[in-house]
């Protein structure tokens, strides 16, 4: 008989609440900051060009994951300071757990860049999800395409029970249907154009954006380091959001696209074809009502009921408010 959800997920994440309280205070001559492999985004041109470093002064060691889950858990065990790109729904399950985490800025949004995928030879599509029972489902656990997938199944009322749920970083998921071992695949990035390959989504972006599923990452750390160097994260996000602004006008593209498809460790097709369904919204939007002005918070509330529900974690927090940190960015703002 297959674990439930909660029993696999659950472990792991107490594992890294326990590990929250020992992230102590860096040198602050070096930090190191985690990034995803092939998501490709504009700051890893500032990344490659040494321009973090020059800006705030310090060393910044990159290293690159699989997972939201597994930044969860450097960053509680003091290894990694700030990460970009984190899924909403890790944070909300490693905060969840207990690990003191705050999101200092929206990262990147989309909705077309992380999905899930049923093998094309099942034929079914979102009029015939109900034949989705008994299949076997590649998902990378706590993790937005974790909370993107119930959703869709709750949206199509497909019992979860019915369902033999793998836990399965994208890349491994991605060669599972591939080979025919899975089903249903669900994930991002180049992961999911290669699952995409050997199948289709049951819903579009535009689609879960109507049925209230919102995708987009952040830029988050441990509260501790953020107080600690409320400056240093400040000139972090400049950066970042200077990166931003280049890419923004399409005079810069031919310059930073080759080298953000070298760093991300993509082609430069396959850079443009995914970068191209990224939304970065600047830091004057991420201050708005609609995203960290009390968006952010209100859909981590949501994030973490789904979870609650599906037996995916023990409880939610009463509000997630305090896991919010506008300060860096504020500050960043008037640099």
């Amino acid at each position: 008989m297959k674990k439930p959800i909660k029993a696999r997920l659950i472990p792991a994440v107490a594992g890294v609440a326990m590990l929250a309280g020992t992230n102590a205070a860096q040198a602050m001559d070096e930090i190191t900051v985690g990034y995803f492999l092939e998501w490709p985004m504009p700051f890893q041109y500032a990344k490659v060009e040494g321009l973090y470093d020059d800006a705030m002064g310090v060393t910044v060691n990159w290293r690159a994951f699989d997972t939201g889950t597994a930044m969860s858990a450097a960053m509680a065990s003091g290894d990694v300071q700030l990460v970009v790109s984190q899924g909403v729904p890790p944070f909300v399950v490693a905060i969840s757990a207990g690990q003191d985490l705050q999101i200092v800025d929206v990262a990147v949004s989309y909705s077309d860049n992380d999905n899930c995928v049923v093998r094309a030879d099942l034929e079914i599509d979102k009029d015939s999800a109900d034949e989705l029972a008994g299949k076997k489902v590649a998902v990378p656990l706590g993790t937005a395409a974790h909370y993107g997938f119930l959703k869709q199944m709750s949206h199509f009322g497909v019992d979860l029970g019915s369902l033999d749920i793998v836990n399965m970083a994208p890349p491994e998921g991605a060669a599972a249907i591939a080979q025919g071992a899975v089903d249903m695949f669900c994930g991002w990035g180049g992961s999911l154009r290669r699952a995409e390959e050997h199948g289709n989504v049951l819903l579009t972006g535009a689609e879960k954006e109507e049925l209230g599923i919102l995708v987009f990452d952040v830029t988050s750390g441990p509260a501790a380091f953020i107080a600690e160097n409320p400056e240093l994260v400040a000139q972090f996000l400049k950066v970042t959001a200077d990166a931003n602004a280049m890419w923004a006008d399409p005079a810069n593209r031919d310059t930073m696209l080759p080298v953000i498809a070298k760093d991300s460790g993509m082609d430069m097709d396959a850079t443009a074809a995914t970068i191209d369904t990224f939304v970065f919204p600047a830091v004057e939007e991420q201050l708005t009502p609609k995203w960290l002005g009390g968006g952010a918070q209100e859909f981590m509330k949501g994030v973490a009921d789904v979870f609650v529900e599906a037996g995916s974690i023990d409880a939610a927090l009463d509000s997630y408010e305090s896991n919010v940190n506008l300060g860096p960015l504020q500050s960043a703002s008037g640099m």
